[in-house]
């Protein structure tokens, strides 16, 4: 991790912190946060941020987690904000394409 900048941390009110981060994600794993966003927005009836997605998975990453018996692996599939299986075996294209392509994903039209 480089420590150039020490992000600002906020206790929130329910007992979470809040903390703000800059991450560099393949546009496949933000078609998939956009597309998580909008079965949450579905879910909850109401518009969800990219941030809230986010959040989401990482909670569910994390009581996935801890619910699982000592000793006991992780099973290797799930784990969408990791790339490295479905996009490895994939073709380098330009950026612009992989924008068109995960906007398309995200808005159903792909």
């Amino acid at each position: 991790m480089n420590d150039r900048v020490t992000p600002a941390m906020h206790a929130l009110p329910d007992g979470e912190a809040e903390i703000s981060l800059v991450v560099r994600l393949p546009w496949e794993d933000v078609a998939r946060l956009g597309q998580e966003a909008g079965r949450m927005a579905a879910q909850m009836q109401r518009p969800v941020t990219l941030d809230e997605a986010v959040s989401n998975r990482l909670r569910s990453t994390r009581s996935a987690a801890h619910a699982r018996p000592a000793g006991e692996q992780p099973a290797a599939a799930p784990t969408p904000m990791t790339s490295s299986a479905s996009v490895s075996s994939l073709p380098p294209r330009p950026p612009a394409d992989q924008a068109r392509q995960a906007i398309e994903r995200i808005n159903g039209t792909a």
